[in-house]
């Protein structure tokens, strides 16, 4: 496949990147996205799992033509940040996506504490703060947002906030130093002044924080000075602040400690057992929290000790300013100011300038909006660049009424049998009552007499406009076959094959696809021997969406065949062309799901195209 000259010709490439990458689901709308002046071109992707490099690799490079680089490594590695930028070089990247994993946030599974991927989404952000794109955009599931009673949610929007312009801090230290600085104890007013340098890039970072501590210690000295000499070598309040400082300042330490312990949890699966509260009191117990708590609860034993609440108030302060995110520090600035309203309005507008993204709130789409036969939600931060028009909504591309149906998605490809592999299309089984709900439509599924069916539009593709097909889709099962020509698997139909089940199954599946609900169906499983104790069964609803598109095949039952469907009907409820072949093995089981990611996991785990490509669509017209 090419891109065709007319298209690129006559517009300007924006360029993009999409991390934790997955099957490619942003990639794939942002490359159907464009405007009149403007399209996507999409310079790098990146996982950590070989499969996805490898189902990207195919789409992307082999299908598609473009020298998009991928790179297979783990974001929280100290080397991948450096690696990104090699790879970038001197480019401008102007928009940049990413969907840390979100198991640990989903309401669908067992929440664990301290799970490796909670932190990922601050790995992203250093991405964020060293590229500086013009917009950027994280998913994530709708259960982020109660995750932690709303905590983790608050901790994203306040470290976008904190991401700051260099060029402009000089103006903020002005304002501080002009009219804090009368307000403030001067240890205080340094250890600000301190930690404000140390969001940006005009200084040593590692200096900046060993200025800091110098600084506490001068404060220890203040808050110890009433006490006898013997009193301050030996107390356990005193030594607990001497300690706790000491471990505040090893931060790097402490995070490789932190780091190692939940890859140990992680890779041994420790989650509800006996192991999970002892490894989760290690990684609290080097946390800046614990740490904190400790130190402040010890400063005010001493305070009464030595008569010296005042300044135990100044090193609590100090301390709390050292673990605060820079928005936090702006709140306290705020503080100092209340009540003078003019002096805030003038603060006000100079963090307009000082913070490098807007954003209100995250937002919660619904994919059914945008063409896509499923009513999957997912929560949506985009940071806008303050040089960029903020985006506060992703309209709907299609009303109520005018949503795709599971029919509309499915029905050309109900051709398979059980333990059956079709490598082309076939004479579909038509259901007569169904057929009114097909409808002619534009890509973003408007109703329109000129447009195509959906299954149409799945067939042909949703890249004409841009590309021409060079290289026909093909399948490998490993990434060592890529370079094979004689491995490549070259068929009409990919993805479309049904597990062989027994005669038991196949019963069960029948009677609850006849009650349409696996709860309704109970009894009558349980009468004739057939009750299981699988969790959930979903039947499709053919004049309806599909709920969510999760990761096992056999959650769902196809709505007339009374089969799990196949990775191909998956996709379709996705909203994937059937010219997206997803490679690697089609299912494995247990642990080896996390690692191996098969064909029903990149595809359950991926971003519905069609709702990527309406978010990419607002940005373009947005972009300056």
């Amino acid at each position: 496949m090419s891109q065709k000259k007319e298209f690129i010709s006559t517009r300007r490439g924006v360029a993009y990147l999409d991390l934790f990458a997955g099957a490619g689901g942003f990639s794939e709308g942002f490359m159907q996205a464009y405007t009149e002046d403007k399209y996507f071109d999409f310079r790098l992707a990146s996982d950590i799992n070989e499969n996805c490099e490898l189902t990207h690799r195919v789409r992307y490079n082999e299908m598609l033509g473009l020298d998009t680089k991928f790179m297979c490594q783990d974001i929280m590695e100290d080397t991948f940040l450096p690696n990104l930028l090699k790879e970038v070089g001197n480019q401008e990247i102007d928009v940049i996506t990413g969907g840390p994993s979100c198991q640990s946030f989903s309401l669908a599974g067992r929440r664990r504490k301290l799970d490796k991927r909670d932190d990922l989404f601050y790995h992203y952000l250093k991405v964020i703060k060293a590229l500086r794109p013009k917009y950027f955009v994280m998913e994530n599931v709708k259960g982020i947002l109660t995750k932690d009673g709303g905590r983790i949610k608050e901790r994203i929007l306040r470290e976008i906030r904190s991401i700051v312009d260099d060029m402009m801090m000089s103006m903020l230290y002005a304002f501080i130093e002009d009219h804090l600085k009368p307000l403030m104890d001067g240890l205080l007013f340094d250890c600000l002044l301190l930690r404000l340098r140390m969001e940006t890039s005009d200084g040593d970072w590692y200096s900046l924080n060993n200025s800091y501590f110098e600084n506490l210690e001068q404060q220890l000295k203040n808050i110890t000075r009433n006490l006898g000499y013997s009193v301050s070598k030996s107390d356990s309040s005193v030594n607990t602040i001497r300690h706790g400082l000491l471990l505040l300042q090893m931060r790097k330490q402490r995070e490789e400690i932190r780091r190692q312990i939940i890859q140990l949890k992680t890779a041994a699966h420790i989650d509800n057992d006996s192991f999970v509260d002892s490894y989760n009191a290690v990684v609290e117990a080097v946390s800046d929290e614990q740490i904190l708590d400790k130190v402040v609860e010890s400063v005010n034993r001493v305070a009464v000790m030595g008569n010296c609440e005042k300044e135990a108030e100044n090193m609590k302060t100090s301390l709390e300013l050292l673990t605060s995110t820079f928005d936090e520090c702006m709140d306290y600035i705020r503080g100092l100011m209340k009540g003078n309203d003019v002096l805030t309005a003038r603060f006000e507008e100079l963090m307009k300038e000082v913070r490098l993204y807007n954003i209100e709130e995250p937002m919660v789409l619904l994919s059914s909006n945008y063409g896509v036969p499923q009513n999957r939600e997912r929560v949506v931060f985009i940071g806008c660049r303050n040089d960029q028009e903020p985006i506060t909504e992703i309209p709907a591309t299609v009303k109520e009424e005018q949503k795709v149906k599971v029919y509309e998605a499915l029905w050309d490809l109900d051709m398979v049998g059980n333990g059956d592999t079709a490598r082309e299309y076939r004479p579909a089984n038509i259901i007569p009552e169904y057929e009114k709900e097909k409808k002619r439509r534009t890509i973003q599924g408007v109703p329109d007499e000129e447009g195509l069916l959906y299954s149409e539009w799945s067939r042909i593709g949703r890249l004409g406009h841009r590309f021409t097909f060079d290289v026909n889709p093909f399948y490998v099962s490993n990434k060592g076959d890529l370079n094979e020509l004689r491995r490549h698997e070259q068929m009409e139909l990919f993805n479309h094959q049904t597990s062989q089940q027994n005669d038991s199954v196949r019963k069960r599946l029948q009677i609850i696809a006849k009650h349409g609900d696996y709860e309704a169906s109970k009894e009558e499983l349980k009468s004739v021997g057939l009750d299981s104790q699988k969790r959930n069964y979903v039947v499709l609803n053919p004049i309806g969406q599909s709920p969510t598109v999760c990761t096992m095949p056999d959650d769902y039952i196809h709505y007339s065949a009374c089969r799990p469907t196949t990775v191909r009907e998956m996709a379709r409820l996705q909203s994937f062309d059937d010219s997206f072949v997803f490679q690697g093995k089609r299912q494995t089981g247990g642990n080896n799901r996390q690692k191996e990611i098969p064909q029903y996991t990149l595809v359950g785990n991926a971003v519905p195209p069609l709702m990527a490509r309406a978010i990419a669509n607002e940005i373009l017209r947005h972009m300056k």
